[in-house]
């Protein structure tokens, strides 16, 4: 119990948004509260990077640890938002700001007729079909698991389409490899490339081992797919390069893993047979005023009894949460500030709508310089520096907007000392709860041995 007065915060989501604005937070003299969903508090670090990630991802494990194990973070592991604990319970609380750092879970659909009724029946969505790569090598995996055929089809255009892609070719290739009496593994395959994997063992030509490679498929051109952005303001010129490394991003992928690309191709319907899926139908498009047009009089099919869609992330609705959209309601989407309910604000994911983990930290880090500064009366350090590098929205915060959220939340006074204890002591209960001792000990326990 402490007896100074003292602002407590609540985060939601403890990976990379979440941690960053809580090791900023604690650093200025904050009691954090950090909720966590899961066991372990990686989020798309564990489940959406794919594990042939393996040195990023211990890194990035290591980066959350050394945020959440220090004094002034109270982390709160297996409590989720709307169902273990209600958003109208955590905004009267008392809690002097809300972070939602809970990212985005929730693929978005894709758009055909009757897609919902197909999942898992042939139709599968990025997130979850990376979850099972990610945790089905582990022996305590329990959830659904994915047979990859050859020549499997994935929509997107994106960086995680790239990764569904070669989760195709990983799993296609290291099943032939293995047929051969190949033992190769995953992390040497997808490091050392399919050819180069081949000419080591004596295949002069990966064809010979008789997989149908997978197919990408895009609605616009390859120069159009994003894979890298141009900065803020882009010239033609830089516009022009950056189309042109997309370009080569592409081909060094598909090079080195030798999956077929198509692009303008647009889905308009799934082909079903057997009450499963069976591929998709595509019309062509052309490009008009920078938009993907479709040509009607175009269409194609091609078929497979597995189509993964990755075509985005957003997050998930929770009750409670109003919602604009596809995204929760945003009054400054700078600042991640909440329109409904003052002192609440996303961070990371759950504004950009991305998984880049670098966008989301940084949003996290602005986020919370801006609460510290104008909302908790905390001066940052370094509150002169402009955080660039933010994702799609976080950095293009209108000046007036942001005045106006200062001057309203401006030297909010700290919680006195009992109704700060009083906060800290609900996190405590809900601790003991979910059989959390300390952060270490708990990391240990819940962390599978196998785990990569």
């Amino acid at each position: 119990m402490g007896d100074t007065n003292r602002h407590v915060v609540a985060i939601f989501g403890g990976a990379c948004a979440g941690s960053t604005a809580a090791d900023l937070l604690a650093a200025r003299g904050v009691e954090v509260v950090v909720f966590e969903q899961n066991l372990r508090p990686y989020g798309k670090i564990e489940d959406g990077l794919p594990r042939w990630h393996r040195d990023q991802r211990r890194m990035e494990y290591r980066r959350i640890d050394g945020r959440l194990d220090k004094p002034g973070v109270h982390f709160v592991p297996r409590t989720r938002l709307g169902a273990d604990i209600t958003f109208e319970d955590v905004t009267t609380w008392g809690f002097s700001a809300v972070l939602l750092a809970n990212g985005a879970w929730r693929d978005r659909p894709l758009d055909v007729p009757e897609a919902d009724r197909w999942v898992d029946r042939g139709l599968v969505y990025q997130n979850p079909f990376i979850y099972w790569f990610n945790h089905a090598c582990e022996a305590g995996y329990a959830g659904r698991r994915y047979d990859v055929p050859v020549g499997a089809l994935c929509i997107g255009g994106g960086l995680a389409s790239i990764d569904v892609v070669k989760v195709f070719q990983l799993e296609t290739y290291g099943r032939a490899l293995r047929g051969r009496g190949i033992d190769v593994s995953m992390h040497d395959l997808e490091h050392a490339g399919i050819p180069a994997t081949c000419t080591a063992h004596g295949i002069a030509d990966p064809r010979e081992l008789g997989v149908e490679d997978a197919w990408l498929l895009y609605r616009r051109r390859v120069e159009d797919m994003p894979l890298a952005t141009p900065p803020d303001g882009a010239t033609p010129e830089q516009v022009l390069k950056i189309e042109a490394v997309r370009k080569k991003m592409l081909a060094k992928a598909q090079e080195k893993f030798l999956f077929r690309v198509r692009p303008m191709a647009l889905p308009t319907a799934l082909l079903i047979e057997d009450d499963h899926v069976a591929g998709v139908r595509f019309v062509e498009t052309e490009m008009r005023d920078g938009k993907a047009v479709p040509v009607p009089d175009k269409p194609f099919e091609l078929r497979s009894p597995l189509v993964v869609s990755a075509i985005g992330s957003l997050p998930e609705p929770l009750p409670g949460i109003v919602m604009k959209g596809t995204f929760y309601d945003y009054a400054d989407w700078g600042t991640g500030a909440y329109a409904p309910v003052p002192g609440v604000f996303g961070v990371g994911n759950v504004v950009t709508g991305r998984g880049n983990i670098k966008a989301s930290e940084l949003h996290a880090k602005d986020v919370a310089r801006h609460l510290l500064e104008h909302y908790l009366g905390i001066q940052s350090p370094d509150a002169s520096r402009d955080v660039s590098g933010l994702a799609t929205g976080a950095e293009a915060r209108a000046e007036a907007a942001v005045e106006q959220v200062a001057t309203y939340l401006d030297g909010k006074a700290p919680l006195p000392a009992a109704a700060a204890d009083a906060l800290l002591a609900r996190a405590r209960a809900r601790q003991a709860a979910v059989g959390f001792d300390d952060y270490r000990s708990w990391m240990a326990r819940v962390t599978p041995p196998d785990a990569e």
